[in-house]
């Protein structure tokens, strides 16, 4: 294993599940593009944004809209159709709701929250551009049988399977339900966005359907996850309902199962830049449906 920087002259600057032993490469796009008059988010917090690859507000929204968020979870996990729906998604040894995707599609509620300006505006803000949402979704982590999300980086599937060309992404993860260190919070490698690790193993057709319930191929080998953890170590972010993590695409993070009585709910929505739209898969046979990864790339209005 070893640190390369990519071939300028080659297409694929992050070519990933093309050989049979895991590299790491380093990182050759920017972080941030925008400047502290360009949105939200202040000079201090962006530096610190580039340097570690996320941030986080305290409230991003208030109680009366966290419960707003809350009655529509319940009212669409409750909706016989959204739950016959393909974007819902469940765990991979029960029934309980893992994830519905496209929610900013399926509800309108959901759709104003992606079109917030507290939210679309510091993606804008990061990315310098215009931007579209790549993907949205709930995700359902209930008490007792919440199962883990496995270390990634999401750059590395959605390079490989959606074809989006570079790291010109962020996510958000808002969440519905407090977060506590021990019912399965999100854990990032702070830098680790800096350091793409090409994964082993060839994508099977159709991969999606395996690894929305747990992903094997695309996900980092031992031996890459220890160098980065020895190196930037692992944050756990903690927070009330309401509190936002806004994070690089690349940045290495994942989450434990929740075997508490307390719930973990949170909203997930990954703007693109329109600047960085998605081409032909660079490692799968063919894109991944739209609803997992979005092939319409109009720009996000408030």
């Amino acid at each position: 294993m070893s640190l390369i920087e990519s071939h300028p002259t080659i297409n694929d600057a992050y070519p990933t599940r093309v050989s049979s032993e895991p590299t790491l490469l380093y990182r050759q796009d920017p972080v941030v593009y925008g400047g502290p008059d360009d949105g939200p988010i202040d000079a201090a917090t962006l530096d610190s944004f580039e340097a570690n690859g996320f941030l986080s507000v305290e409230e991003l929204i208030g109680p009366e809209e966290v419960e707003t968020y809350r009655a529509e979870l319940r009212r669409m996990v409750a909706d016989p159709a959204i739950l016959a729906d393909e974007r819902t998604i469940t765990e991979r040894d029960s029934d309980e709701v893992r994830s519905i995707f496209e929610v900013h599609k399926i509800s309108d509620v959901f759709a104003e929250l992606v079109r917030d300006p507290r939210v679309v505006g510091r993606a804008r803000q990061i990315l310098g551009s215009d931007v579209y949402v790549h993907q949205s979704r709930v995700n359902y982590k209930p008490g007792f049988t919440g199962k883990d999300f496995y270390w990634h980086s999401d750059f590395e599937t959605w390079h490989a399977e959606d074809g989006m060309p570079r790291m010109r992404a962020v996510s958000i993860s808002i969440a519905l339900t407090e977060n506590f260190v021990h019912n399965g919070g999100l854990m990032i490698m702070p830098g680790s966005h800096k350091t793409f690790v090409a994964c082993v193993g060839e994508t099977p057709a159709d991969h999606y359907k395996a690894s929305l319930k747990s992903q094997e191929v695309g996900t980092p080998d031992p031996g890459s996850l220890s160098i980065l953890a020895d190196k930037h170590g692992i944050e756990l972010f903690t927070g009330p309902a309401g509190s936002a993590t806004m994070f690089d695409c690349n940045c290495m993070h994942g989450s434990n199962g929740n075997i508490t009585p307390f719930p973990r709910s949170n909203v997930f929505v990954v703007f693109n830049s329109v600047e960085n739209t998605c081409v032909e898969p660079f490692s799968a046979p063919s894109p991944r449906p739209s609803f997992i990864g979005a092939r319409d790339f109009t720009p996000i209005t408030d």
